[in-house]
């Protein structure tokens, strides 16, 4: 079980006062309205990671909770399922409506869903019993046309519990879902901009995520299977408090020119190159990494060349970003990261090998919500990763660093891991201490 900070309730009271400050200013008529946050659901077969955006305002790491902010009232509430001590025999920390919590999580009430349920799980098709409470308040609500503000993006892609969970309260209540606005833009505009323990955490993850590429380094040989590598990667982050953040490609051969290769059963073999695209998580936060290792040690000439016109690529872009510039706009392609990086590899005679993004917002998620329409700005946390892929010659190399964008430029991360081709095979020679 990767290690989780102790609560720290000031924080997120903090970022649910900057929230409700951002709806009170986006929708100055709606004072009568109520936020409504819901967690996620445990999954049978994977451990129960809370969905983003709740974690951000709350902190919770409990399945099937949802959060009610009273505008009006300027009241919080917390309504957990109601397992009596049922809970508490099969899962360590539960939260239930009798345990005088209310301070640790920073609200002002603590009360049950409903009824109580059966087990010691909910699931996402709840009954109308065991959102009975709930269920009343939100009657009220409807009654009294009072505004809504949750997580409801047209974005098929986002929020699929929270919406599901709308979807069934609306099948109970129809007219609930008019009444709803939807306030993903203003967390999630939130979320993207990282505050000072936020970019700690960060680099906690960025840590975990190098310390398992220089131990995995020298054990890159021929004949060994990419799972075994893979073994050693998630070893390396679990014994030190972490977690994947991503499932880890570790793609040989022909497998380094597929984007996101999972398979990891192949046997490396002499002369191939190895991508290796990896990120521990850290209490939430996330890392993301990528070198490219020849198999037998020394890169040849034909991947040296292509493998520094990646670095090339890397280096330019990294001094390039800063704020004001925008990580993909083709509207604006002397600003955008992503539209300089195909310039600079046309020149080079690769443009057309390059096949993806250049880089992703990073955070609570690997690929962290943000605005791409929007220019980058101090406190944002980016990948820059460029990449050639080249199937025929079964040459795929992607360097791929983790940046703070900060007022004059962009700050490295992971700038401890080493990734010019001379470093690289000399850590592939060395053992870590």
């Amino acid at each position: 079980m990767p290690i989780i900070e102790k609560i720290d309730s000031e924080i997120y009271k903090q970022r649910r006062e900057k929230l409700i400050s951002f709806i009170k200013e986006q929708y100055p008529k709606e004072k009568n309205g109520v936020i409504v946050l819901f967690a996620d659901f445990e999954k049978e077969c994977s451990s129960f990671r809370q969905e983003s955006s709740f974690f951000y305002v709350t902190g919770i790491e409990e399945p099937a909770c949802a959060l009610v902010i009273d505008l009006a009232e300027d009241k919080t509430i917390l309504f957990v399922p109601n397992f009596g001590k049922e809970r508490q025999k099969w899962m360590a920390d539960s939260i239930s409506a009798d345990q005088n919590l209310e301070q640790k999580f920073g609200v002002d009430a603590i009360t049950y869903l409903g009824n109580p349920c059966t087990g010691y799980q909910c699931h996402p098709f709840f009954t109308h019993d065991e959102y009975a409470h709930l269920l009343q308040f939100l009657e009220t609500c409807v009654v009294t046309k009072r505004t809504i503000f949750t997580l409801n993006p047209e974005n098929k892609h986002a929020y699929i519990e929270q919406r599901f969970i709308l979807q069934r309260i609306a099948q109970v209540i129809p007219v609930f879902q008019t009444l709803l606005k939807d306030i993903s833009p203003l967390i999630e505009n939130m979320r993207r901009i990282k505050d000072g323990r936020e970019i700690e955490l960060l680099y906690k993850a960025v840590d975990l995520t190098i310390d398992a590429q220089y131990v995995l380094a020298p054990e890159i040989r021929p004949d060994i299977i990419e799972y075994e590598l893979q073994g050693l990667i998630e070893y390396m982050f679990i014994g030190k408090g972490g977690t994947t953040a991503f499932p880890s490609i570790v793609a040989s051969g022909k497998n380094s020119t597929v984007l996101h290769y999972h398979h990891n059963n192949k046997k490396l073999k002499e002369g191939e190159l190895l991508v290796i695209d990896i990120g521990a998580e850290y209490n939430h936060y996330c890392a993301d990494l990528t070198r490219t290792y020849p198999v037998s040690g020394n890169f040849t000439k034909r991947q040296r060349e292509v493998y520094m016109a990646v670095l090339d690529t890397q280096d330019y872009i990294a001094e390039m970003a800063k704020p004001g510039m925008w990580l993909s706009n083709r509207e604006k392609p002397e600003q955008s990261l992503h539209h300089l990086a195909i310039k600079y590899l046309a020149s080079k005679g690769y443009d057309k090998y390059f096949i993806h993004g250049i880089g992703h917002f990073l955070g609570l998620e690997v690929h962290d919500v943000g605005n791409y329409q929007k220019p980058l700005e101090p406190g944002d946390v980016i990948t820059i990763e460029p990449g050639i892929y080249i199937p025929q010659e079964e040459i795929g190399i992607r360097i791929e660093d983790d940046y703070w964008i900060v007022e004059d430029g962009a700050i490295c991360l992971s700038e401890q891991l080493p990734k010019y081709p001379e470093d690289i095979e000399q850590m592939m020679k060395d053992k870590k201490e």
